[in-house]
């Protein structure tokens, strides 16, 4: 029980760290929210009178005669009420709504990329650490410059080839424009047919990394005592792969999966960008460069809570599986 409770009070001071630095990096950038907004109020004609400046800085939070630690505590409290603010980038819309209508973008099309990346590259690594020395040994330096390739120059390939040269996919957008949102088959075909370059660009870019981590772990393994014992006893090659081999060394995979399914929120920026894809990474880069306070933070804190939750997962599963670990061997 012990456990437990130190893996949760050490996650709640991490989030409570988190979340003070959410506040204060921010603020440490050059540049505010407040004259953003006035930059296009007044390329719009309207009033730039300081009144007006005084209620942008109320309604964003960022008042400059108000202490910073008055802010910090407002911002605290108001996380606790479920109130982000509003976003510059999309005034007046509440950073809550820009959030929620790009983050299940990202999390439908990078969770499925990353799944099916872990899924190809642990298979692939079990069979090729299970037999080394073969010519499977050639996937390992193939999907190793795959991973080491920039993200997007992979996804400018794909794109020349697959959209531009072949018109097999379309070029840019997370859909079709005539289509109207909607959970219907149409608009799910359009979305996967629009997705399927993206989550091919990041499988491809991943998938190296998982085969090339489980071939290496499965080659430690194959000489333990309790696989020689599983041969000794005349068990079937491929029970001894999966059952005795396999199963040991995916181990530290599925804690690297558990960590990667965390940082799924934040999207894959470049990919997003190159593809015009309307995901989190589009949003974060707008915030950014729009001195968008309320929505950086916004985007930081689901990241933050998406990666703190995967590792704890993580860390009390550990502790079930491995009673080693709650006893701090």
């Amino acid at each position: 029980m012990r456990y437990y409770f130190r893996k949760l009070a050490f996650y709640a001071v991490a989030l409570w760290a988190a979340l003070t630095l959410n506040f204060f990096i921010p603020r440490m950038m050059p540049g505010n929210p407040v004259d953003t907004l006035m930059a296009r109020l007044q390329q719009r004609g309207g009033s730039v009178d300081p009144s007006v400046r005084r209620s942008y800085e109320l309604l964003l939070g960022t008042d400059s005669r108000e202490p910073l630690w008055d802010q910090y505590l407002s911002y605290l409290g108001n996380l606790l009420r479920g109130e982000l603010g509003v976003s510059v980038s999309a005034f007046p819309a509440p950073v809550s709504e820009v959030i929620g209508d790009s983050l299940p973008w990202t999390i439908v099309l990078v969770g499925i990329a990353t799944l099916l990346s872990f899924v190809l590259g642990t298979v692939l690594g079990t069979v090729v650490g299970w037999r080394r020395g073969t010519w499977l040994d050639s996937l390992v330096p193939a999907t190793t410059v795959l991973a080491a390739v920039p993200y997007f120059w992979l996804a400018l390939i794909l794109v020349a080839v697959f959209a531009s040269a072949l018109k097999w996919f379309p070029l840019l957008g997370g859909y079709d424009v005539v289509l109207d949102p909607g959970w219907n088959w149409e608009f799910i075909q359009s979305a996967g047919y629009h997705g399927t370059l993206p989550a091919l660009t990041i499988v491809l870019s991943s998938m190296g990394g998982w085969l090339l981590g489980m071939r290496n772990m499965m080659v430690s393994t194959v000489s333990e005592d309790y696989v020689l014992t599983a041969r000794a006893k005349g068990l079937r090659e491929r029970r001894i792969m999966v059952a005795y081999a396999a199963r040991n060394a995916v181990l530290p995979s599925v804690a690297g999966f558990a960590i990667s399914l965390g940082f799924v929120v934040a999207g894959s920026i470049i990919t997003e960008q190159v593809f015009s894809y309307p995901g989190i990474g589009g949003k974060l880069l707008q915030a950014v460069q729009n001195n968008d306070f309320a929505l950086m933070q916004g985007i930081f804190l689901v990241i933050t809570v998406a990666v703190l939750g995967a590792n704890l997962v993580v860390d009390l599963l550990y502790g079930l599986i491995d009673p080693r670990t709650r006893a701090g061997v």
